[in-house]
C-alpha cells in the first residue's frame, strides 16, 4: 500500500493503484446484512452468488485496497476521465469570475458511464473462480452495457434482466448490450419464478430495478456456475468507483481549486459514492470544507422521503437485507426516464452518511433536469445522462444561489455518463410531452 503522499500527488495522467475504503472512517461501524428471514449472513451464503474477493471488501477494515494490475490495465483504455471547468455554462449564466463549476466527465468509457468502473474488476475477480456466467438488472441499461463489456474483455456470458419500461425508452442500449455477446430480457419474463410471480399479479408491469434484482438473482442461485452481479448499492461497488473522486482531488490540485460543494446523482449511490467518499477522507484530514450533496428524483425519492431501516434489496425478498433509506422492496417508481435512478433503496454506506449528517441529499423534479441539461449540453457540448442532470440542476442552482448572495463559490458534479442513448427522452422535453411525477403528493402525473 502507497502513503497517502503518492496516493494524492500532482500527477494528471495517473491511475490509482488502490481503492478507498470509506469504511474505516465512519464514526459507527457499518451495520451488517441480514438474511431475508432476520438472521445472520455469512460470507458462505453470499458466496454462492458473489465471487469471494468482492465479499471479503463488503465488510472489509483496510481503508486502501489495491486494485488488480490486470483492471488497471483496463482502467488505462478511458482512465483518468477528464475534469474541466464548465467555463461556457458560467458564462450562459452570466456567473461572477468567483462562481466557478468543474465536472469530472465518466461518459468516456467505453459504456458511456461510470460503471465500467466497477463492472470491469467484478469480471475479473469472477473469471478468477472460474465462473462461466454473471446475471445481472439494469435500468436504463448504462450498467448492462458496462458488464457486457467486461464480460466479452474477460471471456465470461452475461445475462441482462433490463427494466421493461427502460428497455422499450432506450432500445439502442440493448442492441449495444446484445453486441457485446450479452442476453438481454425485458424484465418482468416469464423465465422466472420471480418474474412469473410478478405478471401473476400486474400482466402490464413496467417493472423496476428490485424485480429484476430478483430475477438475476434467481438464474444465479440455480446456476454452480453463474454468479450474480449488482451495479451499485452493495460496498464493494462503491469502493470501485472511488478511482473517480481520487482522480479529482489530484486534477482539481492541478487547477489550483479547491471544491465547496461537491455533487452527484443517487439511484443507488455508485457514482455519488465514486466522487463523494474521497473527499469525505479529504475532510477529515482537514484538508476540505466541502459539502457533500446527493440529488435524487422526485418520483422516487428515497433519502427524502424514506425510512430508515432495514429492507430487502428486491422485490421477491431473495437478496439480504440492508440497513439503509428506503421506500419499500415492492415500491413501484413512476416511468421517469433516468432509468438508473428508479431504485427503492440506496447504498447502505451513503444511507448510513446522510443520517449522520455528513452527507445532504436533495430531491428534484424530472423537468428541471431536463431544463438544465439541455442548458449544459448547449452550452458545453455534451449531451448528458438523465440520471446525471439532475447533478447538473443542483451544481446551476448552487451556482446562481452564490451569485445572488454575492458568494464565492467552487462547485464540483459528477458527470456520470453521456445521454447518446437517451434522445428518445430529450425529444419528449423538447416537444412538451415530459411530465413530472410528483411521490410526496401521492399522484402520478403521466407522460401523455
Amino acid at each position: 500500500m502507497g502513503s497517502d503522499k503518492t496516493r494524492f500527488g500532482l500527477d494528471e495522467t495517473r491511475i490509482p493503484e488502490a481503492w478507498y475504503n470509506v469504511m474505516p472512517d465512519l464514526k459507527n461501524p457499518p451495520a451488517p446484512p441480514l438474511a431475508p428471514d432476520g438472521g445472520p449472513v455469512t460470507p458462505e451464503d453470499l458466496s454462492v452468488i458473489f465471487p469471494m474477493e468482492c465479499i471479503k471488501q463488503e465488510m472489509s477494515p483496510d481503508r486502501w485496497i489495491d486494485i488488480p494490475g490486470a483492471v488497471i490495465d483496463v482502467y488505462k483504455t478511458y482512465r483518468p476521465s477528464p475534469l474541466l471547468r464548465a467555463r461556457q455554462l458560467e458564462r450562459v449564466l452570466g456567473l461572477p469570475e468567483g462562481v466557478k463549476i468543474f465536472y469530472k466527465y465518466e461518459g468516456v468509457s467505453p459504456a458511456g458511464s461510470h460503471k465500467p468502473n466497477t463492472a470491469i474488476p467484478q469480471a475479473y475477480y469472477n473469471k478468477a473462480e472460474g465462473i462461466t456466467k454473471i446475471s445481472t438488472e439494469t435500468g436504463a441499461g448504462q450498467w448492462g452495457s458496462a458488464l457486457a463489456i467486461a464480460g466479452a474483455l474477460f471471456g465470461i456470458d452475461v445475462e441482462v434482466f433490463m427494466v421493461k419500461v427502460s428497455y422499450e425508452q432506450k432500445p439502442y442500449r440493448r442492441i449495444l448490450m446484445e453486441t457485446y455477446g450479452a442476453a438481454v430480457h425485458s424484465s418482468p419474463t416469464n423465465l422466472t419464478d420471480a418474474g412469473r410471480h410478478v405478471l401473476a399479479m400486474d400482466p402490464d408491469s413496467t417493472g423496476a430495478l428490485g424485480i429484476a434484482i430478483s430475477e438475476a438473482v434467481e438464474v444465479a442461485a440455480k446456476d454452480p456456475k453463474t454468479h450474480y452481479s449488482l451495479g451499485s448499492v452493495l460496498n464493494h461497488v462503491c469502493l470501485h468507483q472511488t478511482v473517480i473522486g481520487l482522480e479529482a482531488i489530484e486534477q482539481m490540485q492541478l487547477a489550483d481549486e479547491e471544491p465547496d460543494v461537491v455533487i452527484a446523482c443517487v439511484g443507488g449511490g455508485s457514482n455519488f459514492a465514486g466522487l463523494a467518499f474521497p473527499y469525505y477522507h479529504r475532510k477529515l484530514e482537514g484538508k476540505s470544507h466541502a459539502r457533500l450533496v446527493a440529488v435524487e428524483p422526485k418520483a422516487c425519492p428515497s433519502l427524502t422521503a424514506g425510512e430508515y431501516r432495514y429492507d430487502l434489496a428486491d422485490e421477491a425478498g431473495m437478496t439480504p437485507q440492508l440497513l439503509m433509506y428506503t421506500l419499500g422492496h415492492d415500491f413501484v417508481p413512476a416511468g421517469i426516464h433516468a432509468g438508473g435512478l428508479r431504485y427503492h433503496g440506496d447504498s447502505p454506506l451513503v444511507s448510513q452518511l446522510v443520517r449522520e449528517g455528513e452527507v445532504e441529499a436533495v430531491a428534484v423534479d424530472q423537468t428541471a433536469c431536463f431544463a438544465a441539461a439541455v442548458q449544459f449540453a448547449r452550452a458545453e457540448g455534451i449531451l448528458p445522462a438523465p440520471e446525471s442532470s439532475h447533478a447538473i440542476r443542483t451544481a446551476i442552482d448552487e451556482a446562481l444561489a452564490a451569485q445572488e448572495a454575492g458568494e464565492d463559490k467552487v462547485i464540483l458534479f459528477n458527470l456520470s455518463g453521456h445521454g447518446h442513448f437517451d434522445l428518445a427522452a430529450y425529444e419528449s422535453y423538447l416537444s412538451g410531452k415530459l411530465r413530472d411525477f410528483d411521490y410526496a403528493a401521492g399522484t402520478v402525473l403521466h407522460e401523455e
